[in-house]
């Protein structure tokens, strides 16, 4: 059935205007001024509104096994809450273990991934290196839609990249036309302040932040980018928290290496003091990694979305309930790290950001949803209100208040990390593939509704840096 969304000011990355979108077969048809409605088609009255993409986040975990549990959130329960707030599509993370096969890591996640309510995507993380690595990369990219690699430089005794894997497969990456991207903490660092915090009877949540503090985080960016620089491929560096990663972007971005930075929602807005609190199931809830960093990084942070130094937003969601953190009521280094927001990002950027006059509307959308789809190869598909486009769609009331808590959240865990905050402005209504899934407070997710979005190399880029570094 056609939908035609009426009398509301669309916003797109690159300007905003009246007009009216018209919907049909999952695809904008059309916007303009004064569009005719197709028989039978959904009036939307967005008198007031604003008209806008819908939400992509770059960063999730979905049901991940993780630190001898696995995540509350599962792919149907996690996209179906993103819908609720405004998420139309989700890129999560393809884990192998050391020497676990990338490919048959890959078709398992696909498989947990079927039930999604949402459109949703792959990263795929390198955790590991032999020739067998090399030849499924190149098999990602060209069979699967795979453009993005992932390396985590913290986990030591796990998954931790070492500067050797990280050399091999940002070559490869670039080889391939892919993206690469890092989790930026030293892990040798973490592992030995960790040891050393447990010896000294530091064993509850307080010693979570105490283990990873700026420097090793600042550290581990500039070590990635400068391997970046070295080998000439472009980086992107997820969760950024404090200051001194963003010094690192900042400068190497004034150097004019091509580097992309990512931030938490929850890193805007929730600092360190929650570590503090005696409540160990509440301090243990905040427990992720990157932690929440002090109200002076915060300020670095919006500083930097609003200089463009960090392009997109994201959550990281990765959800654990009360009695999973509890497995680390002893030893804060066995607390699972994760946290949810994939509801919530939107409504938290649009009130700390819009409303305070740190981001413009076109600016909220860059940050949410356009840069997102840009740098991840599938715009103009995604991340635009215009003909063509898939219909993921927000009618956004930015007059809409609600107060975010863990009593009426959809999502699958028993904690919020927002709790209590009221945010005015929000999606009253949420368009995925052309149809309603969200209304007035209704949701209306659909089991298996979602799609894997393929996400095409970048060979012309590529082709143009390597052809400029060999006449240098």
């Amino acid at each position: 059935m056609a939908i035609l969304i009426r009398g509301g000011t669309v916003v797109n990355a690159d300007a905003a205007r009246r007009a009216d979108v018209l919907v049909a077969d999952g695809v904008i048809q059309a916007v303009g001024d004064k569009l005719a409605a197709p028989a039978g088609a959904e009036i939307v009255d967005a008198g007031g509104a604003y008209v806008m993409p819908g939400g992509i986040d770059p960063h999730t975990h979905m049901e991940l096994p993780f630190m001898g549990t696995v995540a509350s959130e599962d792919f149907f329960t996690g996209t179906a809450a993103g819908l609720a707030g405004g998420t139309t599509m989700i890129i999560d993370f393809v884990i192998p273990s050391p020497q676990e096969n990338l490919l048959d890591s890959y078709r398992k996640w696909r498989g947990w991934a079927e039930k999604a309510a949402a459109d949703y995507s792959f990263h795929v993380a390198v955790t590991w290196w032999d020739e067998s690595v090399r030849r499924d990369m190149g098999t990602l990219v060209a069979e699967h839609g795979v453009n993005s690699f992932k390396h985590f430089m913290a986990y030591k005794n796990a998954i931790m990249a070492d500067d050797e894997l990280l050399v091999k497969s940002f070559l490869r990456a670039r080889e391939l036309g892919a993206l690469c991207t890092v989790h930026a903490e030293n892990g040798e660092l973490v592992f030995h302040l960790q040891q050393e915090l447990l010896k000294r009877g530091v064993t509850g949540p307080e010693g979570h932040p105490l283990s990873r503090p700026p420097a090793v985080e600042g550290e581990a960016a500039n070590r990635a980018i400068r391997l970046a620089q070295v080998l000439d491929v472009p980086l992107y560096i997820v969760h950024n928290s404090c200051r001194e990663s963003v010094e690192a972007i900042a400068r190497a971005r004034g150097e004019g290496q091509r580097v992309f930075g990512e931030v938490l929602a929850g890193h805007l807005v929730v600092d360190d003091e929650v570590y503090r609190n005696p409540d160990f199931a509440f301090a243990a809830a905040h427990v992720m990694s990157p932690p929440f960093r002090g109200k002076a990084h915060q300020a670095a942070l919006w500083n930097a979305l609003q200089a463009g130094l960090l392009q997109t937003t994201a959550t990281d969601h990765c959800c654990f309930c009360a009695p999973q953190k509890a497995m680390g009521a002893d030893d804060f280094t066995k607390i699972p790290n994760g946290t949810g927001g994939v509801e919530n990002r939107l409504h938290i950027l649009w009130h700390y950001g819009v409303n305070t006059g740190r981001l413009t509307p076109s600016e909220f959308v860059a940050a949410t949803s356009a840069n997102a789809a840009k740098i991840f190869n599938i715009y103009p598909r995604k991340g635009v209100v215009a003909a063509g486009a898939d219909a993921d769609i927000l009618v956004w009331d930015p007059k809409r208040r609600h107060r975010i808590s863990a009593a009426t959240h959809h999502q699958n865990v028993d904690f919020n990390i927002f709790e209590g905050i009221e945010v005015e402005g929000s999606n009253a209504l949420t368009v995925a593939q052309g149809k309603i899934v969200y209304r007035g407070g209704e949701l209306r997710a659909e089991r298996s509704a979602g799609r894997y979005i393929d996400r095409p190399p970048y060979p012309d880029y590529y082709t143009a840096e390597l052809a400029r570094t060999a006449a240098r």
